[in-house]
């Protein structure tokens, strides 16, 4: 049976200029570099210039995956874009980008669900594309989170970085099987119930500020692992597929410990795993386009290999895609 396919066919990112190196926070905080690494197998992370916007990371993010795509910008007909690090309250960043892009037709919005945005994303892409409402979606993670940091809390301002990862998806027929190019199945979830373990003291409605980020990292790991792993499982069900079937994980980068954790759980092997949280810190939304377009740049994908995206985040969001490179 014939069925429209999101497929992948352009994947691109950026990261700004400045490298920020565990030994960094040494100068103001009660940590070293072996204490960083142990806990999150992070070595560093880039943050964002002084008047450089999350629209500007999304902008170069984007200009790389339609090089990747071999195509033109105005051959995009759509712009999903998940970031919790807007330039502004409002219009959406996504519209800043269209205009960036010299795009003025189609249809461009914001998606907001933190660490999980990326995978909300895809999965809002797919259905639009298999509904008939865009040909071509620019689905684009973007953060600047070093603007939402309390500089003196240790254990979460070491862990974030900034930078944007972009993946355009086309609309292309299928058999409708487990072997067709693009996304095959989708797994979203939320429970609001734990708004307290990760969120950001600030708001416009509640304080007018905007606010600083706020963890309880142990709740958060034991929820990650177990969520993750049941969610990456279901989503392989839904397609017809399981776990031998799984050429890459490309999971949130958050912190090493929570992705071995969940691949040991899956039963996967770390050699299956795409990492790159040593390098870039947990960038929340942009963390699995950024390491999609890394690996794909070092040649690790071949055409129709099955990749398994999972991502958690504040919320708690958390969810899982299946797609076929």
């Amino acid at each position: 049976m014939s069925v429209i396919r999101a497929v992948p066919i352009g994947v691109g990112h950026y990261l700004p200029s400045r490298v920020v190196e565990n030994a960094e926070f040494e100068k103001w905080l009660d940590t070293n570099d072996e204490w960083i690494q142990a806990r999150t197998g992070i070595q560093r992370r880039h943050f964002a210039a002084d008047g450089e916007l999350t629209s500007d990371l999304a902008y170069a993010a984007a200009l790389d995956a339609i090089k990747d795509a071999k195509i033109e910008a105005t051959d995009i007909d759509a712009i999903v874009l998940a970031t919790s690090t807007p330039d502004q309250t409002f219009p959406s960043t996504a519209t800043k980008l269209q205009a960036k892009l010299g795009i003025d037709n189609g249809f461009a919005f914001d998606l907001q669900a933190v660490c999980a945005g990326f995978a909300y994303a895809l999965t809002i892409a797919n259905s639009l594309i298999v509904a008939g409402q865009a040909k071509r979606i620019l689905v684009i993670g973007a953060e600047t989170f070093s603007r939402i940091m309390d500089w003196q809390d240790r254990t979460t301002c070491v862990l974030f970085g900034d930078g944007a990862g972009a993946v355009i998806l086309e609309a292309q027929t299928g058999d409708g099987t487990a072997n067709d190019r693009g996304i095959l199945s989708c797994d979203l979830n939320a429970n609001g119930k734990y708004n307290e373990i990760l969120y950001v003291d600030g708001g416009v409605s509640s304080t007018q500020t905007t606010g600083v980020l706020k963890m309880q990292g142990r709740e958060v790991f034991k929820h990650a692992v177990t969520k993750l792993a049941s969610s990456g499982e279901y989503a392989l069900e839904k397609a017809g597929l399981n776990v031998d079937d799984v050429t890459w994980v490309v999971p949130h980068q958050a912190n090493l410990r929570i992705i071995k954790n969940t691949t040991q759980k899956m039963g996967l092997s770390m050699d299956q795993v795409v990492v790159t949280v040593q390098d870039h810190g947990n960038t929340s939304a942009a963390s699995i386009p950024l390491a999609m377009s890394v690996a794909n740049k070092n040649g690790q994908f071949k055409r129709g290999d099955l990749l398994l995206t999972e991502a958690i985040g504040g919320g708690l969001a958390w969810g899982s895609i299946v797609l076929r490179w």
